[in-house]
């Protein structure tokens, strides 16, 4: 989740939506305000049935995708109009409907004539095609559901694999003798990008592509993302960028010059051969082999987003396997490349204590469970497997669209499976952001309304009605069949009863849960050493994600996390920060008394010793590259773990000793480096560009508030700063050669300031390791010795 976009005025959105996309006195849809998840996730269809005709062209015409097509866009029409929102006024929504979804209706009515189902009409074809083995041979494969938390055994293979392609790579990266580094000892390294739309796109090619000019993408083992950082895997294992980062920046110059729904450029790769195909097979086969699933916004979304990405330049040289995730397996076959993660969400929406007055008869146990907060189930897809940890189940990734009951997939007696869910689909599950609760809009906008005169009442009511807020979907997620139908007595007792109930899962953005994918790096089997995470959020400084992950750690009883990771609260006490100018930075005790005295005359600058000192970098404003490590220490105190140590603080010395010395500890836990993209006088100049955004104009009349203050920092006139420039909003979906050239220089600048300090990190975990395995080899060496008795 990131900023929306605000280039589109309010008024012309209310005003195009007034006239063409609702209905008068439209009341609102059961949907929008469900407040059970067996509600959230049904699929109501009292339409079709209730106009089904007895004539047979009727009948064969509701038979086609189209009549499928045409209901569900008159859904969508209906989901992305300006309702009425009761005490907070229809305005509010001018907020939350993109701009590109006004031109859904055009583009859809030009569809009609390709996918009619008529005989010889490219939706035929398609669904001809849709169930042929040859095409596509997993049709015939029998899908189980597989119940275990242990990772399947292809991931297990794969790591076994790409051990031994990281030795060779970590020995350069290192400057060790090949021959000297044992495959045990290879630290288990995982690499994260954030969501942020094209943002996350870009910077995140740019921080990955440093990354393997460095030597360090060869050592990496997982990869994951979310959102645009899932689009960004998606094109890597593409034969568009052929795994090669230079490739993809030329792709990304080549394709973001032209908004994702420009109808000239969108129409005519959808009705045009060989791209109409390449690009709607797996939009025809959804709603002609899964009747029951829902058609809305996130398909379309997808589809256009395809149709931008996943198109090379020259338009015909397009690969039917780019569209099947689980055609990666073949990147990744012999451990060449890291394992690829991609991220969604599904949201469990307790039942509403209001439901109590409505004449529902209710256990105690669900009302009791109806008052607690609602909260996000993480899915995770890899070219292997679907899964679920809170599930503790998956299916095959080419098993993915199929309906199942009671852990087997179901098919008809005449009919094959439909294939695989294509890309574009996933595409617009994995960056469906506007579909966020109406709280996480409000979050984003709030700095902006409550500097409005004028606005403080409206601020105050939205904030009042906020557990309200936080169980409204305006737009509605998209569906894929729900896996686990028929298996309560198979899984966890935690899993909530509505996921039983539900003939489809609604997913969306993980980013509404947190906007860095760490969770699935935290599952048990994956034996995360190090993770190194590029942060393109919209609100890097507002919103800590890196935090968010202490309660997963401790719900999941992860011992390892490093507590306390991310930006540090402007909130801490003087005593913390005694605590942190000790511990943190190794200096005297007659210096660290100086600086608390400091602190004390003036508690503006806690934690901020560059007031004093002139150094670069405060405590409370993160460097470009900043590295914590947790530990596996048991505790004994009931008390609340201290934060983790900040390593290679800018305060310390050159000597790093102390810091690689906590590394190495036998009992170091996970080390996190956090690249935040930050502003950087060093990157590139560019020419100048807007900076205008409001929300961003907002928080410069704060900043400009607290004169004195250390604001980060500072870009140079001709330089870039993500948190103003006009193009890097995260709605924005056009970005020219040259600001695609400024974003990756400027994730490349920002990963140089830190490169030193990842190689130290490397360094000292793979002596960690090395250590560890000696101490065992040398422990399982002298019971062996203590048990031989000679003759």
């Amino acid at each position: 989740m990131s900023r929306l976009r605000w280039s589109v005025p309010p008024a012309a959105i209310a005003a195009y939506t007034a006239g063409q996309w609702t209905q008068p006195n439209r009341p609102l849809r059961k949907s929008h305000f469900s407040t059970t998840s067996a509600q959230y996730d049904s699929n109501s269809r009292s339409q079709s049935s209730s106009s089904h005709e007895t004539d047979s062209k009727a009948t064969e015409d509701q038979n086609s995708v189209w009549f499928n097509i045409v209901q569900k866009l008159d859904e969508v029409k209906q989901t992305v109009g300006v309702p009425e929102w009761g005490e907070l006024g229809g305005g509010i929504t001018n907020f939350i409907v993109p701009d590109w979804a006004r031109l859904l209706p055009a583009t859809a009515q030009k569809l009609q004539r390709e996918l009619s189902m008529a005989p010889g009409s490219l939706a035929d074809d398609i669904w001809k095609e849709a169930q042929d083995s040859d095409l596509n041979p997993e049709i015939l494969k029998n899908a189980k559901v597989r119940v275990s938390g242990e990772l399947c055994e292809e991931e297990k293979a794969f790591r076994g694999k790409r051990q031994q392609h990281a030795v060779k790579a970590l020995a350069s990266y290192l400057n060790i003798p090949v021959e000297d580094i044992h495959p045990e000892d290879v630290p288990v390294i995982a690499m994260c990008g954030s969501g942020g739309g094209l943002r996350a796109l870009v910077a995140g090619t740019g921080s990955y592509l440093a990354a393997q000019e460095a030597g360090l993408w060869d050592c990496v083992t997982y990869t994951a993302g979310v959102s645009g950082s899932c689009w960004l895997q998606t094109l890597y294992h593409s034969s568009i960028s052929d795994r090669s980062f230079p490739k993809l920046v030329d792709h990304l110059k080549s394709r973001l010059g032209v908004h994702i729904a420009f109808p000239p450029k969108a129409l005519d790769l959808l009705t045009t051969a060989p791209t109409n195909k390449y690009l709607l097979n797996g939009f025809v086969e959804k709603l002609k082999g899964d009747p029951g699933a829902d058609f809305g916004l996130v398909d379309i979304y997808g589809l256009l987003l395809a149709a931008r990405l996943m198109v090379p330049r020259g338009e015909l040289g397009v690969v039917d396997s780019d569209l099947k995730l689980s055609s990666q397996q073949g990147n990744i076959l012999n451990g060449e490349h890291p394992l690829p993660i991609y991220t969604a969400v599904r949201h469990e929406i307790p039942i509403n204590e209001q439901e109590e007055g409505k004449g529902h008869v209710m256990a105690e146990e669900v009302v009791a469970e109806a008052k607690r907060e609602a909260w996000f189930q993480w899915f995770e897809f890899t070219p292997y497997e679907f899964f679920c940890e809170e599930l503790n189940a998956g299916i095959p990734t080419w098993a993915l669209g199929r309906h199942f009951e009671s852990g087997h997939s179901q098919l008809s007696p005449e009919s094959f499976p439909i294939p695989e869910l294509r890309v574009p689909g996933l595409m617009g599950i994995w960056g469906s952001a506007f579909c966020a609760t109406l709280s996480h809009y409000y979050k984003e906008v709030r700095p902006l309304v409550k500097g409005l005169a004028g606005f403080g009442g409206i601020d105050s009511l939205i904030q009042g009605k906020n557990n309200d807020l936080i169980r409204v979907h305006p737009i509605d997620p998209a569906t894929i069949p729900n896996y686990v139908i028929g298996m309560k007595d198979q899984l966890p007792e935690s899993c909530p009863e509505s996921i039983f109930q539900s003939s489809h899962l609604r997913l969306m953005d993980a980013g509404m849960s947190n906007n860095l994918p760490i969770y699935p790096l935290l599952r048990p089997g994956r034996d995360v050493d190090i993770v190194v995470a590029f942060d393109a959020s919209a609100d890097i400084k507002r919103e800590n994600w890196l935090s968010v992950v202490d309660g997963y750690a401790k719900q999941r009883g992860i011992k390892s996390w490093p507590i306390g990771a991310g930006w540090p609260k402007e909130s801490d006490s003087l005593k913390e920060t005694e605590k942190a100018l000790r511990e943190s930075q190794n200096i005297s005790d007659e210096k660290a008394n100086q600086k608390l005295t400091d602190a004390q005359t003036n508690p503006e600058n806690q934690l901020d010793p560059s007031k004093k000192t002139g150094s670069a970098k405060s405590e409370s404003e993160l460097g470009y590259c900043n590295v914590w490590v947790g530990t596996t220490e048991e505790r004994t105190s009931k008390e609340e773990p201290p934060p983790s140590k900040r390593l290679f603080h800018p305060e310390t010395t050159s000597d790093h000793s102390d810091s690689e010395f906590h590394l190495m500890r036998p009992d170091a836990g996970i080390a996190v480096v956090y690249f935040p993209l930050l502003p950087n006088p060093s990157a590139p100049e560019v020419p100048p560009t807007p900076k205008t955004r409001p929300l961003a104009a907002a928080q410069s009349m704060q900043n400009e508030s607290k004169e004195g203050e250390d604001q980060g920092p500072t870009p140079q006139p001709n330089t870039i700063d993500p948190d103003v420039d006009d193009f890097l909003s995260t709605w924005n979906f056009v970005y020219t050669p040259e600001q695609i050239d400024s974003v990756v220089g400027l994730a490349k600048a920002n990963f140089s300031e830190g490169n030193d300090q990842v190689r130290r990190v490397v360094r000292a975990v793979y002596e960690r390791r090395k250590a560890d395995r000696l101490r065992r080899e040398e422990e399982e060496s002298r019971k062996r010795m203590e048990g031989f008795v000679p003759l």
